[in-house]
């Protein structure tokens, strides 16, 4: 998709542009296999954004088929921002992260709820899971395309890097924490 921008600063090389293709080839699908994270990603028809980041054992989103994967949805705030956003709008984007892994995968699609009545053979695996750790509902995602993107932001933040980490668990970056956490 063109814009404006890419007029103004420049258009992306043939083989950036050919990694994104409408299904999520072996590799996409090996790595969202092996990511434990992610950061869903929706707006509703005004415009109105939420990223949800969504979190359990390596897999924890399902690969059904190179079009399609289900996103769980483990009982939390019940603030469900995302759900109301696809209400109006199902589409969501989706970015996967493995810890350490620089690159990062990228999936967007159409998305349609479903509710706890049809997960009953779907396995809830989370890290360390909690009392109120429960599936309670999931998306289904049919993908529109799947890509790889670019490490230079992870790179750029030493997201990864251990001796910042090291820092930041003995003298935290911010001193307030929010009620209730």
């Amino acid at each position: 998709m063109e814009n404006k921008y890419q007029d103004k600063l420049g258009y992306p090389a043939e083989r950036t542009k050919g990694k994104v293709k409408p299904t999520m080839a072996k590799w996409i699908q090996e790595f969202i296999r092996h990511s434990p994270f992610c950061v869903l990603a929706t707006s509703n028809a005004h415009g109105d954004c939420d990223a949800s980041p969504k979190g359990g054992k390596p897999g924890f989103v399902k690969i059904l088929n190179d079009k399609r994967l289900f996103i769980p949805d483990v009982a939390g705030n019940k603030l469900f921002h995302g759900y109301g956003n696809i209400e109006s709008n199902p589409k969501a984007g989706l970015i996967f992260f493995i810890p350490g892994h620089n690159s990062t995968v990228r999936v967007n699609g159409g998305v349609r709820v479903i509710d706890g009545a049809e997960l009953r053979d779907v396995r809830l695996e989370v890290h360390n899971p909690d009392e109120k750790a429960k599936l309670v509902q999931g998306l289904l995602l049919d993908v529109d395309e799947a890509y790889s993107h670019c490490p230079r932001a992870l790179k750029f933040s030493n997201l990864w890097d251990v001796e910042e980490i090291t820092r930041n668990v003995a003298n935290p970056p911010i001193g307030v924490k929010e009620p209730g956490i």
